[in-house]
């Protein structure tokens, strides 16, 4: 069965490579009609699919935003008014929001998903569920999800936090403040982002059920 969705990726890239030659208001507002009905209308169509799928799998709430086309240029030296790439995401809710994304751009297309910041409190929770036994399984999840072609991030900090020592078996968790994973969408799956993004889910739920066990499990008494 043809995905509904086939057209959306290549006229997104399509349409984002032409604005990237010419990245300015006249443009987009020329063309603005041609947005609405081949990015945002058929993403927002996407998005609601999406949640229905995710809630198959998932008992807890699951919500989607599109992110918006223009910029935000008030402190930046780049004033172009548009981005060049749409980005969706979903977010699964509970003690931990693990989102999916999906990012369409003239060059690569990427899906990915994680956990986008650890608040204040959740990120003592992490640190102590990645020093506890925890950490090796979430070390596993992740090396299995790289076999799958997923890239994680940077970690955001440069030492392991204290108390933990710089040794620490698992330092490249404790170094973490959020935990967000990539890969690249071939190309022969851009005509079906549907099956590509339930997928991707499929691949990430070991690694949301695992993150979601140690945190209630830290804040046990």
């Amino acid at each position: 069965m043809a995905d509904p969705f086939a057209q959306l990726i290549p006229e997104a890239r399509s349409f984002l490579e032409e604005l990237a030659r010419d990245n300015t208001r006249d443009w987009f507002h020329a063309n603005k009609t041609r947005y609405e009905a081949h990015l945002k209308t058929p993403s927002q169509l996407l998005q609601e699919q999406i949640c229905a799928d995710f809630r198959k799998h998932s008992e807890s709430p699951v919500t989607a935003k599109l992110f918006r086309p223009q910029r935000d240029i008030r402190f930046s030296k780049d004033k172009t008014p548009y981005h060049t790439h749409l980005h969706m995401l979903w977010q699964v809710r509970g003690p931990l929001d693990f989102g999916v994304f999906l990012g369409i751009s003239p060059g690569p297309c990427r899906i990915g998903g994680g956990v986008m910041s650890f608040d204040k409190s959740q990120i003592l929770t992490w640190r102590s569920s990645v020093d506890g036994s925890q950490g090796a399984a979430i070390a596993s999840a992740l090396e299995t999800l790289a076999q799958q072609g997923f890239k994680a991030g940077d970690p955001e900090l440069k030492r392991v936090p204290s108390p933990y020592d710089k040794d620490h078996p698992q330092a490249d968790l404790l170094r973490r403040k959020s935990l967000t994973l990539w890969r690249d969408l071939p190309t022969d799956d851009w005509s079906q982002p549907l099956m590509a993004l339930n997928s991707a889910f499929a691949d990430l739920r070991p690694l949301r059920a695992l993150l979601t066990a140690g945190l209630t499990a830290a804040n046990l008494p």
